[in-house]
Parts: C-alpha cells; sequence; structure tokens
C-alpha cells in the first residue's frame, strides 16, 4: 500500500473512531428510549469502520476528543437532531473520499457512508423540532415587526429611554398576543397537529421575547438613538443568520435563501417604518 493511501486512511480512522465515541456519548445522554437506539446503532456502524480501517493501516490513532466535547456541547446547546446533522454534513466529503480508492473494503465503507448513516439519521424523532414552526412563528413576527416599530419609533420619539419603554410595552403585549394566537391555532387543528397547543404558545411566546429583549437593548445602554438603531438593526441580522443556520442544519435546507428572505423583509419594514416615523414627525410636529 501507497504511503499517501496509508495516510489517509488513518485520517479515516481518527473521524470514525472519534464518531463513534460521540454517539456513544449522544446515547448515554439521551432520554427518548427510540433515540438513543438509533444513536447506538449508529455508534456500532462507526465503530465497525474504524475496525476495518485498522486492518488496512495496521494502526491505531487516538480520537479527537476536542470534537467530541464540541458535538456534545452543541447536542445539549442546540439539540440532538442539530448536531448530528452538522457532524454528518462534514462526512459528505469522507464518503465522497471512500469511493477514490480501489480497495473492496473502502468502496463498501463508501457506499454505507452515503446511505446506511442518512436512514439512521432520518430516525431520529426530537420534539423540539416539531414545534420548529412555533419558534420560526415568533421569531419571524418579532424580527418583522419590531425592527419596523423601533425604527419607526427612532424618529417619532427621539428619546432613547422613552423609545425603550415603548417598545418593551410594546414587545411584552405582541409576545402575549402570539402566544395567546399560535395556542388557539394549534388547538384547533385538533388531531391533526402532534404539538400540544400550551407547548407550541410557549415556544412562539419565548421566541418572539428574547428577539424583543436583544433588539431593545441597544436603547437602554445607548443615549445615541442613531447608533442604537444601527447596532439594534446588526443585532437582528445577527439574529437572523444564527437562527437560519440552525435551521438549515436541522431541516436540511438553503442557509442563502431563508436568510436573505427574512433580511430583505425585515430591513425592508424598518425602512418604511424609519420613514413613517419621520413623516409624523414632521407633519405632527412632535419633538421638533
Amino acid at each position: 500500500m501507497e504511503e499517501s493511501v496509508k495516510k489517509q486512511i488513518i485520517i479515516a480512522q481518527i473521524s470514525e473512531i472519534t464518531e463513534y465515541i460521540i454517539y456513544r456519548k449522544l446515547a448515554s445522554i439521551e432520554k427518548d428510549s427510540a433515540n438513543k437506539a438509533v444513536l447506538e446503532q449508529i455508534a456500532s456502524e462507526e465503530n465497525k469502520h474504524y475496525k476495518i480501517l485498522q486492518k488496512l493501516s495496521g494502526a491505531s490513532p487516538k480520537p479527537n476528543m476536542l470534537k467530541v466535547y464540541w458535538y456534545v456541547f452543541c447536542a445539549r446547546t442546540f439539540g440532538l437532531t442539530f448536531a448530528i446533522k452538522l457532524m454528518e454534513s462534514g462526512e459528505q466529503g469522507a464518503s465522497e473520499k471512500y469511493g477514490m480508492y480501489d480497495i473492496p473494503e473502502i468502496k463498501a465503507l463508501a457506499k454505507e457512508e452515503q446511505v446506511h448513516e442518512q436512514r439512521l439519521i432520518a430516525l431520529i424523532n426530537e420534539e423540539r423540532l416539531s414545534y420548529m414552526g412555533s419558534v420560526v412563528l415568533g421569531l419571524n413576527d418579532a424580527l418583522v415587526e419590531f425592527t419596523g416599530a423601533l425604527a419607526g419609533f427612532t424618529l417619532a420619539l427621539g428619546d432613547h429611554k422613552l423609545i425603550a419603554l415603548t417598545g418593551s410595552i410594546t414587545g411584552i403585549a405582541a409576545a402575549l398576543s402570539m402566544a395567546s394566537s399560535e395556542y388557539l391555532s394549534t388547538k384547533s387543528e385538533g388531531g391533526d397537529s402532534d404539538k400540544h397547543p400550551i407547548k407550541a404558545s410557549v415556544y412562539t411566546g419565548v421566541a418572539y421575547l428574547i428577539t424583543v429583549i436583544a433588539l431593545i437593548s441597544p436603547f437602554v445602554f445607548c443615549s445615541n438613538v442613531i447608533i442604537s438603531l444601527v447596532i439594534m438593526l446588526l443585532s437582528a441580522l445577527l439574529i437572523i443568520a444564527i437562527f437560519n443556520f440552525y435551521y438549515s442544519v436541522a431541516r436540511g435546507e438553503s442557509f442563502k435563501k431563508r436568510f436573505l428572505e427574512m433580511a430583505i423583509l425585515s430591513f425592508s419594514v424598518a425602512g418604511v417604518s424609519f420613514l413613517i416615523g419621520y413623516l409624523l414627525k414632521l407633519f405632527t410636529g412632535i419633538g421638533a
């Protein structure tokens, strides 16, 4: 065997043994028995791959423990599905690389990497993903409505404390309204939805409220309303980016398309509201 091929096999070994440990650790912290069984099965496959490669290379490399800790952290923080799909997205190149070598054992691994693990990952059932629609509703509505409202308040009111106070009252009322609407909407679906109305309303309300707090914060800590507005818009852009990255990984959808769609919508509403605030201030003479 060529030395370059052997090095590539050892790199693949490190990946397989690392993922074996990751899946074992994820299985150990997973409460759902069905998900635990899926994770244990994936771990078993990764260990089998490692042993096949070990016979070819004759080496026993150590796992990448930093990677192990990172993905366990992701699973605990962002959910099981997100962590697994993020990890597997990095494995697509590995499956293609396996197919480069004319070695029967490695070609078999390439096929398993492409087919078997994806089939197992599709079986993962996680509660928070079933409520993703409720989170999207709260987040989208808060971003679109509140970037617009705060942009309008900035010129109409002109005082950072007044903007923060008005925004807080408006935001809390809107969050409760959105949560109530989601509760009634989910309840009206009856048996057609697998979501619990109270849980759905909590996801929507909390998503809305967290977004409101993030957007109002610049006006609380900065007295210059224009600087606060700029920071608020940048915060909105960051929230849009983080959420859509999570959503695109968890759902397997395009990040760019969703990010641009939400960003353009939110900033367009903010621009129109800023103009309306300016015109209202001009015509009413308030704060002139």
